[in-house]
């Protein structure tokens, strides 16, 4: 029976100045140690510790909570995705991944640090508690329930979080905009699973689906969607994997397979000794439409098997594309648009052990089909677009009253005037409604409207269709596409400005 891994998808002295010196051109290198012989050497170190604290210290209050902490360090200075899991943790990663727990419904920043005195929300879950409570994305929780996050890890953040159900948990955010932090009471309750939501573009005759972690439920959802888009000739699929910090690696897998051919390679894991531990293969028939060009939204919380997925796809597509010569009939073409990727490509086995305990350790890494890892890389995008946010509220303010004629005391008013202003109360009644909103899909949308990545992605898709049909012979195949969009499209790439002189 294959091996069963529980794999989580997770984020000075003062000394004297002395001169050293080093022969020209020659890298500093560790020398080698021998593991037992230094474990062997530094664990009586640390029994000596433990005993001399017991007869010299005044008062030792908490002896477990100071074991605790003490492995925890030990493995936290491992890598950032290795660490201890005392046994309330640990209690909530397995119920966690069993499917059915009990939180607040909201999506956190992974790469928080210990020492970060706040934890970003990055989403809400739709329809769930912190959404109804009316947290909002972009958040930073400063407390729960009175406790300081400063020092805290976010295995200890999350538990904190999540509890019986029907049970209450108080928290305190900072928000943009509001100068006090704001205080929250929300009820725990089951976090329903909805991964994924979908929009017709219709103007531009453009389908869109965003997927902000990997399930059984996105699987689905995105079936759909690419059956029906066999159905009605879309001019591109946008598939959103913003703010994806990975999930289950076997739907990424399954997703993966709903593009390439049956039997192709997703991603493959080594161990340390640059070993194959396994290899991941789709395994049922495609469905996607060939014709239909693919551009993937990604940005530096797309990580883990976001990462893969959007890697593989890319991959594929290049090699189809180097294969095109050869007259090659499938033309899967994907463009990867936004910011570079998280970087994410380690592997995480959580062993347990004595004490109701557990260790969380980096045991393999996964490379993809180039046999290339994005670990500590991430993905470059092939159009790099940088997201450009909304004004705050305080500068929209501040450019109404003062950067305007008409904010000028006793300015000369004329019919015109009169249709701005108008224009600006409709304007702000439009915000009043927005703000009114409440479902998941009416904030998605808003936010997609003022959204620049995705706007950008549609004039790339537009140009892409005006070039099949103005200039077949320039856009037929993906290395082809990229340059032509390139030439005719102005992303973040370093503009060459020569002066003329006059």
């Amino acid at each position: 029976m294959k091996k069963q891994l529980l794999i989580v998808i997770t984020l000075c002295s003062m000394v004297p100045a002395m001169v050293i010196t080093k022969e020209p051109n020659k890298k500093e290198q560790k020398a080698p140690f021998d593991f037992d012989e230094v474990a062997f050497n530094w664990t009586r170190t640390f029994a000596e510790v433990v005993e001399n604290t017991s007869k010299k210290h005044y008062k030792v209050s908490d002896l477990e909570e100071c074991m605790i902490k003490a492995i925890d360090g030990f493995l936290s200075a491992l890598d950032p995705h290795s660490n201890f899991l005392d046994p309330k943790t640990y209690k909530q990663i397995l119920e966690t991944t069993s499917g059915e727990f009990f939180g607040i419904g909201i999506v956190i920043d992974n790469t928080r640090q210990p020492k970060d005195k706040t934890l970003t929300i990055i989403d809400t879950i739709p329809d769930g508690p912190s959404d109804k409570a009316g947290v909002q994305p972009h958040d930073k929780i400063m407390e729960i329930n009175g406790e300081q996050l400063e020092g805290m890890s976010t295995e200890e953040a999350t538990a904190k979080l999540k509890g019986e159900r029907n049970t209450q948990v108080h928290i305190k955010v900072l928000r943009e905009g509001h100068t006090d932090m704001l205080s929250f009471d929300i009820t725990r309750d089951v976090v329903k699973e909805q991964n994924s939501l979908a929009f017709y573009i219709n103007e531009h005759n453009i389908s869109y689906i965003s997927l902000n972690m990997f399930t059984s439920t996105a699987i689905k959802q995105i079936t759909q969607l690419l059956q029906q888009s066999k159905k009605k000739k879309y001019k591109a699929l946008i598939l959103d994997l913003r703010n994806n910090s990975g999930g289950s690696l076997s739907a990424a897998i399954d997703i993966a397979g709903l593009f390439l051919d049956k039997g192709s390679l997703v991603v493959t894991t080594k161990d340390k000794t640059h070993k194959e531990t396994e290899r991941y293969e789709t395994s049922n028939n495609p469905i996607a439409n060939d014709a239909l060009p693919i551009f993937i939204l990604m940005n530096n919380y797309t990580a883990s098997a976001a990462e893969i997925l959007a890697g593989v796809l890319k991959i594929h597509s290049e090699k189809l594309s180097k294969e095109a010569g050869n007259n090659h009939q499938k033309k899967l073409m994907v463009f990867l648009v936004g910011t570079r990727t998280f970087g994410k490509g380690s592997v995480q086995e959580v062993i347990p052990v004595s004490n109701n305990c557990a260790m969380k350790i980096t045991t393999s890494l996964y490379f993809l089909p180039n046999d290339t890892s994005v670990q500590g890389l991430g993905i470059e995008p092939d159009f790099v677009i940088d997201r450009r946010m909304p004004p705050t509220e305080q500068m929209t303010w501040f450019t109404k009253f003062y950067g305007r004629e008409c904010a000028l005391p006793g300015y000369i008013k004329v019919d015109a005037n009169k249709e701005a202003e108008d224009k600006d109360k409709e304007a702000e009644e439009e915000k009043k409604k927005d703000k009114e909103k409440k479902t998941w899909a009416d904030r998605a949308r808003t936010m997609l409207e003022t959204d620049n990545q995705l706007r950008d992605t549609i004039s790339l898709i537009n140009l892409l269709y005006t070039g099949k049909t103005t200039c077949p012979h320039n856009v037929t195949t993906r290395t082809k596409a990229i340059e032509f969009l390139k030439s005719n499209f102005i992303t973040n790439d370093k503009l060459t400005l020569e002066e003329i002189k006059i």
